[in-house]
């Protein structure tokens, strides 16, 4: 219930927000941006297999993902401070909040990664389960903050976002046992 608790109320925030700048579409922009660079490698390799260039381009488009999901929480930060402009956190929170985002961008890009190589990333893990939750959750996100302005109903994807959601928790979990 922690999990579900925190969900809500980070969905429900974001939801307050994109409704006020939903004209300017970059937080859904940089995040279907960067997803793009790893699905659709992967998509690649579910119809034509996998080779070289395929998991070179799929381990590319893991970075990259994985860097614009940083950058989607910076102006994820912005679009509050912009929205919300009588609520203002501490400077050091701003600071802490860069400083972290630069350490991971920078993290991404070391080459210990393995982006590009099969042992990379699942370290043998087989998460390819956690490959379809991403998709329902994106899949499901998208069509949400794109027409739930004008079609209010579509906000019921919601409730199978949150459940992909919820698998990809239990998925990390598993690891720990």
């Amino acid at each position: 219930m922690f999990f579900w608790d925190q969900h809500k109320t980070i969905t429900s925030c974001y939801e307050l927000i994109a409704k006020k700048v939903r004209e300017n579409y970059q937080l859904t922009l940089t995040l279907c941006g960067g997803d793009a660079f790893h699905l659709v490698p992967r998509i690649i390799r579910a119809v034509h297999g996998s080779n070289d260039r395929v998991k070179r381009q799929l381990g590319i488009g893991l970075q990259v993902s994985s860097i614009t999901m940083t950058v989607f929480y910076i102006i994820l930060m912005y679009v509050w401070k912009y929205t919300f402009p009588e609520l203002t956190a501490p400077v050091a929170v701003e600071a802490i909040i860069w400083i972290s985002a630069i350490i991971r961008i920078v993290v991404c890009i070391l080459p210990q990664n393995n982006w590009c190589t099969d042992e990379g990333n699942t370290n043998g893990y087989h998460m390819t389960r956690m490959i379809a939750a991403i998709i329902i959750s994106f899949g499901c996100y998208l069509p949400v903050t794109l027409f739930s302005k004008t079609k209010p109903k579509v906000g019921l994807l919601m409730i199978p976002k949150t459940c992909a959601y919820m698998w990809i928790v239990a998925m990390g979990l598993q690891l720990l046992f």
